[in-house]
């Protein structure tokens, strides 16, 4: 059945109504249809041809990745309820794709025409209407303001005067002094003809397939300019070369600031008005065959041999110049420049090449066991878990990991260091995050210690006791410690403690830290994973 829907589709109408015409009249119904009731002939074409489409689509659709809804061009992740730069836009389906490019095509001749006659006008054809644009483009450049008028004057001599000429015809005459006279319209009277109108190209027409043909050549101009464009620009500004990307970099930054400053003493009219000229005047066939001979005479251009001679012919050259010049700038004003933006470029262009460091931290947790009393190592953490910390007053465990082996680097960075190396300024650390309730050793093994309060032990015995501790205004009695509490708390010798109390004056909370530090480099970023 598809088939014969895409048979009977692809048809032409002139084989069609041939097909018609050969069918025997169908007899008269019986009854009358019902209503929304199709005929079973030929007029179930479109439900056929809809029904074709439906099913190439839902095909498709498993092929085709699913669009993700976000802006083109976005680098950005959109969310749920961040609208859309086109607004709701259908998908791609092959029936939409098929009828918008024949409606494309069927309408993009007068873009083509334009451009044929852009050419045309350029390449000096007729050499009147060159001039003419070489006038006007006198005028707007001597007098900017001008441009201002090209459109009205476009409208008026491009669109109303043409149309004004299709309503009022000449008469047709045979003698050309006549129409001469009569200037190609007669401006007296009524209307004479239609107004001109713009319809679309019809399909499978001349026409039709002139637009695919121009269009065809128009994506392959596109695509050429597009890689030569790329092939120039890009490995000049995408820092490959970090070295003539950064001169090319601070080149532009002093080009701008000179501009800023001198951009209007410069006569910006004459310049565009010489440029214009001479860009014009280049495509002239006289101008374009002195252009290639001289080509021919200075850069050797007037035959191109094969692969083998050529390359035989530039060794030859290449011995002949070591031969007869010694190592320094060559003659060739180009080559000479070139070389000095070189030298310019290595002398001048210092680069950074170690890489980027920086210091991470970690912090070594340890938690006071309730039954013998000692130091049980817990985790590393990469906060100190100190009693004003977030998930202290949230009551919430510290994380991390338990072994040092299983620390890692933070992403995009890899291990400089060797080792981890022990914080000695633990005092430092503490003072750049404003951290209270704690005790620090500035001796020894640099712990910093939670500052017992009794109120967080008569709680619960839980972690969530620190929160009491960080909480109270400083001011605390030291505890009277029964036999039972002296067993589980350690003993404390003479130590220098901060900001709390005197040097071993006070009991020790439950947490202890002491920090880690390691040096990190920026890690190299393949250009597969980009």
């Amino acid at each position: 059945m598809l088939r014969f829907c895409a048979l009977v589709w692809g048809m032409t109408p002139r084989s069609r109504r041939r097909m018609t015409a050969n069918r025997a009249p169908a007899p008269a119904p019986t009854r009358p249809p019902r209503p929304g009731h199709c005929d079973r002939g030929f007029s179930r074409q479109p439900t056929c041809k809809t029904s074709f489409w439906r099913i190439q689509t839902r095909l498709l659709a498993q092929v085709i990745p699913v669009d993700d809804g976000q802006p083109h061009g976005s680098g950005e992740p959109g969310g749920a309820n961040e609208p859309s730069a086109f607004g709701e836009r259908p998908g791609f389906t092959v029936g939409a794709m098929s009828n918008n490019f024949r409606r494309f095509n069927a309408r993009i001749g007068v873009v083509f025409k334009f451009q044929a006659k852009a050419l045309r006008v350029l390449s000096w054809r007729r050499p009147t209407h060159t001039l003419s644009l070489l006038a006007v483009y006198t005028f707007v450049c001597l007098d900017p303001y001008l441009i201002f008028v090209l459109p009205l004057a476009i409208a008026l001599f491009g669109i109303f005067v043409p149309s004004f000429i299709a309503r009022h015809p000449a008469p047709a005459s045979s003698s050309e002094a006549h129409a001469v006279r009569n200037l190609g319209y007669s401006p007296r009277g009524p209307p004479l003809a239609p107004p001109r109108t713009f319809k679309p190209t019809k399909e499978l027409s001349r026409d039709f397939f002139r637009n695919l043909g121009d269009l065809q050549n128009v994506m392959d101009d596109y695509s050429v300019a597009h890689d030569k464009i790329i092939a120039l620009v890009v490995p000049k500004t995408n820092f490959s070369d970090e070295a003539l990307s950064s001169a090319i970099f601070v080149l532009l930054c002093g080009a701008c600031a000179l501009m800023t400053v001198t951009a209007h003493l410069i006569p910006w009219r004459y310049i565009c008005l010489v440029a214009g000229w001479l860009a014009i005047s280049s495509n002239h066939p006289t101008v374009s065959r002195l252009i290639g001979e001289w080509q021919a005479q200075y850069l050797g251009g007037e035959k191109e041999p094969s692969a083998t001679v050529q390359a035989v012919h530039d060794n030859d050259k290449k011995l002949e110049q070591i031969q007869n010049h010694p190592p320094g700038p060559s003659p060739d004003s180009s080559l000479a420049a070139e070389r000095a933006f070189d030298a310019w470029v290595r002398s001048d262009i210092i680069l950074d090449d170690a890489p980027e460091t920086r210091e991470v931290e970690i912090f070594e947790l340890q938690r006071l066991s309730d039954t013998s009393g000692e130091w049980e190592p817990w985790l590393f953490s990469p906060s100190p878990y100190d009693p004003l910390s977030a998930a202290r007053i949230a009551g919430d465990r510290p994380t991390g990991t338990r072994f040092f082996e299983d620390v890692l680097p933070p992403e995009g960075w890899e291990w400089s260091g060797k080792k981890w190396a022990l914080d000695l300024w633990s005092r430092e650390w503490v003072e750049e995050r404003i951290i209270t309730g704690v005790e620090v050793e500035t001796e020894g093994e640099r712990w910093v210690y939670d500052i017992y309060n009794e109120h967080e032990n008569g709680m619960n015995g839980s972690d969530n006791g620190d929160l009491g501790a960080a909480l109270g205004d400083g001011d605390y009695e030291t505890p009277v410690r029964s036999q039972d509490q002296s067993r589980y708390t350690p003993k404390i010798g003479p130590t220098i403690s901060w900001e709390e109390g005197e040097e071993g004056m006070g009991r020790r909370g439950r947490w202890r830290r002491r920090r880690w530090v390691r040096m990190v480099k920026r890690k190299n970023v393949n250009a597969a994973s980009n």
